[in-house]
């Protein structure tokens, strides 16, 4: 974590708080200034409560994501599957090694008490912990997974944990609670960039995160034992709390805000008992403020990259796809090559992923799809509005809506039509791209 901030900073990537902040409350919304006002990260050194500062937004830029993937030339699309398909072809035993003994020397062992206590909207229940990437092994198989879930801090002894039902870590929990046993877990804060772009990943059951993460970083995971279960976690995570979820025991948790942008309200959710806390004296703790940009741009991308991976195999001509502003869209680029490409395009997306794809808008490869602006400017100014658009009733959205608020899919084909490009060719200033403002205005 520590080298990532460092390399924000020297690339003028980082916005520095050194006033004391409260964490309830006005982390956040200085975090949300911040984001506002462009795409850095921001290093809050002083937060009230706490000796360890805490870092937000790292993970709030596109290009900063293709960058930490190493995207060069391709989209991050291009590049997030040719990682995907390296992982599933490799193994733990390939990529995993064990860390120097003096490792454990580092780390200094503490509570959860140590770390700040961030509250982030108004009505959530008390403080959370948002950037919470759990590590667990699949019951039989022993197959380490990493994903995200929030956890509400209740005590040095307990979290709160709501596990999503499609989560593997759900499914491995509930293979554990069968059989009566607690599920042990190791809940990583302070993640270097390629443990936290693995969590994002959606992998097939069987296959391991952490393959994931080493193909990301082009090297072996270093790991080290936990004091207290039998897990080892990778080295270069700064605070670690170790733990088990409780079998057929569950507590209230919430309210919390969520992604969308809303309140998810107090449900029973799943125990975990703290065993051990561990930081390295120089940890700087992630605190991400759900729903803002650093935590829709990795699911945006990902999500695209499921997207575009399913229809670039249905047909030919696929650039790029982008789910901005928000994961529930999927706005496609394609080379249009034939009459009818662009619908035949959307009933692609459509089977592509069934939680996400409430909206699906077609452009042309002219169209900058990371601007909605520049989409809606194609359907509006590129053909009818009627028959380019269509609108599917009653087909399942989202898995987690009982309500049905996001059923139905909306469909656009904002391409131009088929054989008139001429006409619809963007106008141009000569020498635009070339005009370096300051020179002018100084």
């Amino acid at each position: 974590m520590r080298h990532f901030i460092d390399d924000l900073q020297k690339r003028g990537e980082l916005a520095v708080v050194r006033r004391p902040v409260d964490p309830r409350h006005q982390l956040a919304a200085v975090t949300k200034a911040v984001q506002k006002a462009g795409e850095q990260a921001v290093l809050f050194e002083n937060v009230e409560g706490s000796s360890l500062p805490v870092v937000s937004n790292l993970f709030g830029s596109h290009e900063r994501l293709r960058r930490l993937i190493g995207a060069g030339d391709k989209t991050f699309c291009q590049r997030w599957i040719e990682l995907t398909d390296a992982c599933l072809a490799g193994r733990d035993a390939d990529v995993l090694e064990a860390a120097p003994a003096s490792v454990a020397a580092e780390f200094r062992d503490g509570t959860l008490s140590d770390l700040p206590a961030i509250t982030y909207h108004e009505r959530d229940a008390g403080p959370y912990f948002t950037s919470a990437i759990f590590l667990a092994r699949e019951p039989d198989s022993g197959v380490p997974n990493l994903s995200f879930h929030r956890s509400m801090h209740v005590s040095d002894s307990e979290l709160r944990v709501r596990l999503g039902g499609t989560h593997d870590l759900a499914r491995y929990q509930a293979k554990a609670e069968a059989r009566g046993e607690a599920l042990e877990a190791a809940l990583l804060l302070s993640c270097p960039p390629e443990l936290f772009m693995a969590a994002c990943a959606s992998l097939p059951y069987e296959a391991s995160e952490l393959v994931m993460a080493a193909q990301i970083t082009g090297g072996k995971i270093a790991m080290r034992p936990c004091k207290t279960i039998d897990l080892d976690v990778p080295a270069s995570v700064d605070i670690v709390v170790e733990g088990r979820f409780l079998p057929n025991v569950k507590r209230p948790e919430g309210p919390f805000g969520e992604f969308m942008g809303n309140y998810v309200g107090v449900g029973d959710n799943h125990v975990f008992e703290v065993t051990h806390v561990s930081y390295r004296p120089d940890a700087v703790f992630h605190g991400l403020l759900c729903g803002s940009p650093e935590d829709l741009r990795p699911l945006e991308a990902v999500t695209a990259a499921r997207v575009y991976r399913h229809v670039s195999s249905q047909m030919p001509g696929i650039l790029d796809v982008c789910c901005r502003p928000n994961v529930m869209i999927s706005i496609i680029k394609i080379r249009k090559t034939y009459e009818g490409q662009g619908k035949h395009a959307i009933l692609a997306a459509l089977g592509s992923h069934l939680d996400y794809n409430k909206v699906v808008i077609v452009v042309d490869e002219d169209v900058d799809i990371y601007d909605l602006d520049d989409v809606m400017w194609a359907y509006m100014t590129r053909g009818r509005a009627d028959t380019r658009a269509m609108i599917l009733e009653d087909i399942p959205g989202f898995y987690r809506d009982p309500h049905k608020d996001h059923w139905g899919r909306l469909c656009i084909d904002a391409t131009m039509p088929f054989g008139r490009e001429a006409e619809f060719a963007r106008k141009r200033v000569p020498g635009e791209s070339d005009i370096v403002l300051a020179e002018w205005l100084a």
